[in-house]
């Protein structure tokens, strides 16, 4: 079993977000959850889940209680909050722009920014899975420099040789796409073999 912070924010594409927390509870991992506020507000319209139906969901897929867990995007005093929280992982996704910038930045408002801080001042491994388009030199250099810093760009980019039929095949791919960033292994979608 590993451990692994996720967050979800405010950008569009909450699926991605609560897509990959049941595959990483499905497969016995602990998940530390954290969402914005402006990322319920778009679960909400998205999924059309509020907060307590979001949780009561997801705890469905976990194989242990102790294994799910969620923090107020507030409590700074959260275990996530110091570098001697040990965990295999951090994926904010989706990842908006704003968030982006803060952890850019090097800003911590909240408890997902805090957490990212962590994760790079740590060299721990750090996703980010930015859900935006078209993007602006401000976006790309705000990207670039959390890649620097160590972060992996994953952008929420379906690709269609897989013959995708489904949302679910395309938000599989990006699921997939993450999980074996995280060395998980997974079949949620077909691999290029060629041609």
């Amino acid at each position: 079993m590993a451990r692994f912070v996720i967050g979800i924010t405010g950008a569009s594409g909450s699926i991605y977000g609560i897509r990959l927390v049941e595959e990483l509870l499905k497969r016995g991992n602990e998940v530390n959850l954290l969402v914005t506020e402006n990322g319920e507000k778009v679960i909400k319209y998205e999924r059309g889940l509020d907060r307590e139906e979001l949780l009561g969901y997801l705890k469905k897929f976990s194989i242990r209680e102790e294994d799910f867990k969620y923090y107020d995007i507030h409590e700074m005093f959260a275990p996530i909050a110091s570098g001697s929280f040990k965990a295999d992982g951090m994926v904010i996704i989706p990842c908006s722009m704003s968030t982006v910038a803060f952890i850019a930045g090097g800003m911590s408002h909240n408890l997902m920014q805090r957490a990212a801080d962590v994760f790079l001042k740590e060299k721990r491994k750090l996703i980010i899975v930015p859900r935006e388009t078209p993007l602006s030199s401000l976006h790309l250099e705000n990207l670039l420099k959390l890649s620097k810093m160590g972060a992996l760009i994953l952008p929420a980019m379906p690709a269609f040789y897989h013959a995708p039929e489904s949302i679910d095949d395309m938000v599989n791919f990006i699921v997939g796409r993450v999980l074996d960033s995280l060395d998980i292994p997974n079949e949620l979608y077909k691999r290029w073999k060629g041609v």
